[in-house]
């Protein structure tokens, strides 16, 4: 039996796509929202998890880090998409006689320069293949939507305006997450350690904890921070490292970084994909 890997959007989305080009023996499953994808796959309905985690234009995507250190999943590899939208409308349409156009508030914001100039109404919608479903349904030659080239495709549309992205380098990163953990495993390549933790409401404690990445010369490749239970003081923290976390070095710095901080949490180690 095939294994299956969860997304979330609907068929047509570039999750979708990323999924198909990620492992073509893996079979895509759409979900309608994050938190379905991560409860799917803890309670074993699927494999692995499909999560995009940033893009290069619009930033990172708001909720994966509520759900990941909770999750219990862990991050078994990354794959990078780059991201090509379309502006669509159903038979009949124009980019004259479009006034609005539904999408995905990331496609959105990664496409603002290119509504402004067409004098566009965005409307954002849950995510860019269900635009494209929802103005297919609507046959309404005024409403557009911007999504992948395969969805509108798969919904019969067509395609008014292509590369409607600002940038020419729109990129999504995805994470591959799992109920197994590949740590123990011997990685052939640069790897990724990505952890969370909470620094101690002590002075300078944040400074003091990552002061053993430099010390031990180990490179930060990313380091967020966000709030949590809802309150301005509960500050968590988001970071990728270069490298093995039981490497000496590493090993040094997490123990270091252990000493101002709590609740420390590897969310997995796999190997890098993209140069840096």
């Amino acid at each position: 039996m095939k294994k299956t890997i969860a997304y979330q959007g609907e068929p047509g989305a570039n999750s979708h796509i990323a999924c198909d080009l990620y492992d073509k023996d893996l079979t895509p499953v759409a979900c309608g929202t994050f938190d379905q994808v991560f409860n799917n796959v803890i309670n074993k309905k699927n494999d692995y998890a499909m999560i995009p985690i940033e893009n290069s234009i619009a930033g990172r995507v708001a909720d994966i880090h509520r759900l990941m250190p909770t999750s219990g999943l862990k991050i078994i590899g990354e794959f990078f998409l780059e991201i090509h939208h379309a502006l669509m409308g159903v038979e009949g349409s124009s980019l004259e006689t479009l006034s609005i156009v539904r999408s995905h508030e990331m496609a959105l914001s990664q496409c603002r320069n290119s509504i402004k100039e067409l004098r566009l109404d965005p409307k954002s919608s849950a995510d860019t293949a269900g635009s494209a479903r929802e103005i297919s349904e609507i046959n309404d030659i005024s409403i557009g939507a911007i999504a992948s080239p395969l969805a509108a495709e798969i919904y019969n549309l067509k395609i008014l305006k292509e590369n409607m992205e600002d940038k020419g380098f729109n990129i999504t990163r995805f994470l591959i997450l799992s109920r197994e953990d590949i740590q123990s495993k011997e990685l052939d390549g640069p790897t990724i350690t990505t952890l969370v933790f909470k620094v101690r409401n002590v002075p300078s404690a944040l400074y003091k904890a990552l002061g053993g990445f430099a010390t031990n010369g180990v490179n930060m490749l990313k380091l967020e921070s966000y709030q949590v239970d809802g309150s301005f003081l509960a500050t968590q923290f988001y970071v990728d490292i270069e490298g093995h976390f039981q490497e000496d070095s590493i090993k040094l710095a997490l123990e270091e970084l252990s000493h101002y901080s709590e609740e420390v949490k590897i969310l997995g180690v796999y190997l890098s994909k993209k140069d840096r």
